[in-house]
């Protein structure tokens, strides 16, 4: 009896010692804190998720002469004095066309930049889409961006009503989401004018814009013409270059030496 007594009393300590065991685990597990939801890891806050930056309404960009709205005393605009308020006496512009261009458009900001002049850039839509960060860098220099329609079309007179707002309207619209500036210019190419193109061109607020000075440099009669052509302007004159449709090497180098001989003899620079 002694020895059952004993296995007895053996096999009940073990089931205490079991259970106390059990005790203890539980009682360890019940002091350990549960762990956070993963969106209060982090100090016991919240995650807050920021918002994206909102993108700037596109404006139009004001000439540098004035914040009043621009009217024409004549169309197309051909002098400066076309424009009303005009801008101060002894004063110049230059119109770049037909970019922006992969390998010439930086070479003439590289050109304006370096004698701190301000240029009016007339550029297609389809090389806006083609090279945005170009469209977006001649914008963040300081320079006037206008309408120069989608694909360049040189038939603008004979085009139908549809094909011009399509022309005018597209370009409009991306030149204005591109660089955040609306543009408040038109060039018809080729200086290619009709009424349809001048209502058109009035119905998105845009002024039609030719030119006084014309040195050809698409042509590419040669450096020393182009620069010869360019020098000869006088006050009130706008100019017409171009950084795209082709080579414009002629035109890059005929700006680096006209540029500061017409800052010689006094004349200013202005974009439209």
């Amino acid at each position: 009896m002694t020895s059952r007594r004993r296995a007895l009393w053996l096999l009940g300590a073990a089931g205490l010692a079991a259970l106390s065991a059990d005790g203890v685990r539980q009682g360890a597990a019940s002091t350990r804190k549960a762990a956070p939801p993963p969106d209060q890891v982090a100090q016991g806050r919240p995650v807050v998720h920021a918002t994206p930056t909102p993108t700037p309404t596109p404006t139009p960009r004001p000439p540098a002469w004035t914040q009043s709205p621009l009217t024409a005393v004549k169309t197309p605009i051909r002098e400066l004095t076309d424009l009303s308020p005009a801008p101060p006496p002894n004063t110049i512009a230059l119109t770049i066309d037909d970019g922006p261009h992969p390998v010439y458009t930086p070479k003439v900001l590289d050109v304006l930049a370096e004698h701190q002049v301000t240029a009016t850039f007339f550029i297609i839509g389809e090389q806006v889409k083609e090279f945005p960060r170009l469209a977006r860098r001649i914008a963040d220099a300081g320079h006037q961006v206008c309408n120069h329609t989608m694909t360049h079309p040189l038939s603008m007179t004979s085009l139908s009503s549809k094909r011009l707002r399509k022309e005018i309207g597209e370009a409009h619209d991306r030149i204005a989401q591109v660089t955040g500036i609306v543009p408040t210019f038109f060039r018809s190419p080729g200086g290619a004018w009709s009424q349809r193109v001048l209502d058109i061109t009035a119905e998105h607020d845009m002024l039609p814009v030719d030119w006084a000075v014309d040195p050809r440099d698409w042509t590419r009669p040669g450096v020393a013409r182009i620069r010869r052509t360019l020098v000869g302007s006088k006050a009130g004159n706008i100019m017409l270059c171009h950084d795209g449709g082709g080579d414009r090497s002629q035109t890059v180098a005929a700006l680096r030496k006209a540029i500061p001989a017409l800052k010689k003899r006094g004349l200013t620079f202005v974009a439209l």
